[in-house]
């Protein structure tokens, strides 16, 4: 049977079946108004089952106050339509004779009044709009024993989480999740969703926050933050409330895992821990600060918040992709504890401690296809990494009111890392025909401990006029590293002048740096809901690097000048700037303008000279914001910003850690600028639950920064950072997604596109190079109440590399990943969950394919009162895929590399639910009984 006849009867049998659910299934629909027959939008009606009341579907009211129901089964159901304000209606309906539909017209709400009655039926509606909040309640949507807020979040509508555990509401990324309005553990959402339990949760929040700016001043900024606010039952704010896991399978892999949490009004206090040899992280690893000493500055232009330290060049001036999944084998052992106290209405403390172990063995293999004017050529290189790491962070905040005008914040981060790194390489470079160039072996030891530590202080005074305010933020922060080294190398050449160089060397290198500074805003009211803030930002850098490097000559060790490097750089930022702002009923805009004058002066010790740049930006920004609804809402964001050069980029010092490819910094360089323009749209319809979020941006860069290379007749390439000519980065992405409620799923689709156009040079050939990325990911998931979830997925990227002077070495590869996910609940004390993952990697320039299967099963046995025990049986790489595959594109080659990774293994656990359920009434009738319950009144 070939493939279209195939899809023609599958198409054939799903209209078949809808049909047939068509023709035994009825709608209900109606119109919402309140006494002055005004429409009633994102009004929540509830159909509830008549014999136990417990949620059968839902739906909400259109901007018209038009409700319409559809695939009703039950002859007769219970109607519950909720709105905030309003006396809710509860009546019996049945299914019309003779119909398939039945509208009961007109509906009029009648408002609350002051007084109620003593004894109340609460109503809760699966979702409800407040403001600028959407609410979900979470006791509508049932979840398995033991499930964690990741599993509640897939179920919401509106809301998808992927395999990494990453969140996004109606299409926008999620980058903050409080608990009961605080912050849990930092700025993680993950913290929250992987370690909550969802039974604890009662309602799930979905809000755009304001900058912290605009919240103290009252003057929208137009800025917004994506934040989920996760409400906690008051059974759970009650004692403490957690879960242990304790697990043991083959070739001697385990896991414990657990959490403790007690939560009331004025504390929280969670304790977290972890210690496994499955590659499971409970924490995540940050992308901690590089020791290497220099000062390095990004500026962000235009508006009021400024950020000064970060990375200082590019490598190749646009962006560049990559597909791959997780490598290496990793041991993990963390613990962390997180309080938060209020204690009282004017003082607030938010503090938490992590502490990581991580050991991370990897083998990779790499191979590498380079393209140069003068000829083409491989790389191949095969190494082994040991590293091991253990950091310890602490995080501490305390909010103060002195009064209704005056408060202070006080922010204070410090973490201590101690890092041990052994590595070993075998590289080759070979001719398209095969034949030698050179190869080395080559073998490194590192190790070391880094110290960093930053404090804030947040003062700030609201005048008695409205949008009168001053506020000040001083600024102190140190880094410290000490790190030792043994390189030790081998390189043999081919060639027309054949030779053998050996290197052996250790080395030491001492970083000192401190960063202080201030920045100071004021803003005024002009009128007419018109605002103007002034503002000013100050920072200094300093720091100071000592690297000796020695060459082992027998038993002595000779100081080598021309690789050792002595200097102190001091880098001073000033920046002056005004915004003003308009806020109407339905939008903002924001217009700012900042002059950014900054100069970097630094002592080359050893080699008595210095380096000594000033410069000077206008740095114009504008946003704005428009509210159509609480729904739906439109962005424009204009921003400048000035990257410029580090000191590690100006000095002319070599650096040989891999002696086959050199670095050497340009004294001539020059700060680069980005000018940045984006749109973002989104639109989330409650009564349809079709959310739609579209992005476009340009950004486009003057004198950008990229790194020129060339290759000397040996193959030994030396890297420089240079200016070239403007760079043009351009994308767009949408997401879409809508459910499918004949067949009781979910879809989204969610393409996305990527356009980068930059200069390069290779061999002082200065060429343009043209990248290109066109993507997206598609996925169903089909839910049957608490018993069956099913999910599918898939995720594909194609991109292509264009050059200028060889078109015929344009590169194309493709990533794929597509994705299966089973659960399925029965006989009320048992769970089964599968996940089959199938990535596909392929090359049309170089031939590589490869695909990995990956598949995990488990069975689920859930015991003791509540099901507050869980038997589970789990199989992990049934398939015994023990690699893993990264594929990517740079300047001028592709790579392809292929990893270890953790092999099959098959594990028995036992996790305990602490303290589960608190409320004696909690337990009335069978799951889903939660969603109606009794409220009494004074």
């Amino acid at each position: 049977m070939n493939s279209k006849l195939s899809l023609s009867l599958f198409f054939l049998l799903l209209a078949g079946l809808n049909s047939y659910a068509q023709n035994t299934r009825w709608t209900l629909s109606g119109n919402l108004r309140d006494e002055n027959s005004q429409p009633l939008s994102s009004a929540t009606i509830t159909l509830l089952d008549l014999s136990d009341s417990t949620l059968l579907t839902f739906g909400v009211s259109n901007a018209k106050g038009e409700f319409s129901i559809s695939n009703i089964r039950e002859e007769a159901i219970l109607m519950q339509v909720s709105f905030m304000g309003f006396e809710t209606i509860l009546e019996k309906v049945s299914r019309p004779e003779n119909s398939q539909s039945l509208n009961l017209g007109v509906l009029t709400l009648k408002e609350k009044t002051a007084e109620m009655d003593e004894f109340t039926l609460e109503d809760i509606a699966p979702i409800t709009i407040k403001k600028d909040t959407i609410e979900y309640h979470a006791d509508a949507f049932k979840t398995q024993p033991n499930a964690n807020v990741e599993d509640l979040l897939k179920r919401l509508p509106g809301i998808e989480v992927d395999q990494e555990g990453n969140i996004k509401a109606q299409g926008e990324t999620v980058n903050r999740v409080l608990v009961d309005g605080k912050e849990f553990f930092g700025t993680d959402p993950k913290l929250a969703t992987k370690n909550l339990l969802a039974e604890a949760i009662s309602k799930v929040q979905i809000l755009d926050r304001k900058s912290e700016q605009a919240q103290f001043t009252g003057i929208d900024d137009g800025q917004r933050e994506k934040t989920i606010n996760l409400k906690l039952k008051e059974d759970f704010k009650k004692g403490f409330f957690g879960n242990l896991t304790g697990g043991y399978g083959t070739d001697n892999r385990y896991k414990l895992q657990g959490s403790l949490n007690r939560f009331s009004e004025d504390q929280q206090i969670s304790f977290l821990g972890l210690s496994n040899n499955i590659n499971e992280q409970g924490f995540s690893i940050d992308n901690y600060i590089n020791f290497q000493g220099g000062v390095e500055s990004f500026a962000s232009g235009g508006m009021v918040r400024v950020t000064v330290g970060g990375p200082g060049g590019g490598s190749s001036g646009i962006p560049l992709n990559s597909g791959q999944r997780l490598n290496g084998i990793m041991d993990s052992h963390a613990y962390g504890v997180n309080l938060n106290q209020d204690f009282s209405k004017k003082t607030q403390l938010r503090s938490s401690y992590f502490f990581n172990q991580l050991n991370h063995q990897i083998n990779q293999d790499t191979e590498r296809l380079n393209f140069f004017p003068s000829g083409d050529f491989t790389f191949g290189e095969k190494s082994i990494q040991d590293n091991q790491s253990n950091n310890h962070r602490i995080n501490l905040i305390v909010d103060h009111k002195l009064d209704s005008l005056n408060s202070f914040r006080s922010t204070t981060n410090a973490q201590i890392t101690q890092t041990n790194r052994q590595s070993g390489s075998e590289t080759a470079n070979r001719d398209l025909e095969g034949n030698l160039l050179n190869r080395g072996k080559r073998s490194n030891l590192t190790f070391g401990d880094a110290y960093q530590g930053n404090t804030e202080l947040l003062l700030r005074h609201r005048f008695s006029k409205p949008g009168k305010t001053i506020s000040a933020n001083l600024i102190f922060g140190i880094n410290a590293s000490e790190y030792a080294g043994i390189l030790y190398a081998e390189n043999e050449f081919f060639g027309e002048n054949p030779a053998t160089e050996i290197i052996h060397q250790e080395n030491k290198q001492k970083n000192h740096a401190w960063n202080y500074g201030a920045n100071i805003s004021y803003t005024e009211p002009l009128g007419g809901r018109k605002y103007l803030e002034l503002v000013y930002n100050f920072r200094q850098n300093r720091s100071d690097v000592d690297m000796e490097v020695f060459d082992r000559e027998g038993e002595d060790l000779v100081f080598n000048q021309n690789l050792s490097n002595k200097f102190n750089t001091i880098y001073t930022y000033h920046r002056p700037g005004a915004n003003i702002s308009y806020n109407a009923n339905k939008y903002n805009l924001v217009a700012g303008m900042a002059l950014q004058a900054t100069s970097l002066n630094g002592e080359l010790l050893l080699f008595d000279e210095t380096v000594s740049n000033n410069f000077q930006n206008l740095l114009p920004s504008m946003r704005m914001n428009y509210s159509f609804s609480n729904t739906k809402n439109l962005m424009f964001n204009y921003q400048t910003s000035v990257n410029e050069p580090s000191i590690e980029q100006l000095q002319p010092v070599i650096n040989n850690t891999d002696p086959l490819n050199i670095y050497v910094g340009n004294p001539g360089l020059r700060p680069a600028y980005t000018h940045r323009w984006q749109a973002n749209y989104n639109s989330f319809d409650m009564g349809k639950y079709i959310n739609l979020f579209a992005s476009a941006f340009v950004n486009y860069t003057e004198n950008a920064i990229v790194n020129s290379q060339s290759i000397d007749e040996r193959q030994v390439r030396t890297i420089t950072p240079v200016n070239v000519h403007n760079n043009v980065v351009i994308g767009g992405n949408l997401n879409f997604g809508f459910p499918i409620k004949p067949l009781n799923s979910r879809f989204n689709f969610g393409p996305n596109i990527n356009y980068s156009s930059g200069y390069n040079l290779i061999n002082e050939l200065e060429d343009q190079i043209q990248i290109s990325k066109l993507g997206g990911n598609v996925r169903c998931d089909f839910n049957w109440k608490e018993f069956l979830n099913l999910g599918l997925s898939a995720n594909i990227s194609r991109e292509s590399t264009g050059y200028a002077f060889n078109p015929q070495q344009n590169q194309l590869f493709f990533n794929q990943n597509y994705n299966a996910e089973l659960g399925l609940n029965f006989l009320l004390k048992y769970a089964f969950a599968g996940n089959f993952n199938y990535l596909k990697y392929n090359s049309s320039t170089t031939d590589f394919n490869e695909t990995i299967p990956l598949l995990n099963l488990s069975f689920s046995r859930f015991i003791l009162k509540n099901n507050m025990g869980e038997i589970k049986l789990t199989g992990n790489n049934i398939l015994n895929q023990n690699i893993g595959v990264a594929q990517r594109a740079d300047i001028n080659f592709i790579e392809q590399t292929v990893t270890n990774n953790l092999g099959r293994f098959i594990m028995l656990s036992f996790t305990y639910k602490l303290n589960s359920k608190l409320n004696p009434l909690g337990n009335m009738g069978r799951p889903g009984m939660g969603m109606r319950g009794m409220r009494f009144q004074n």
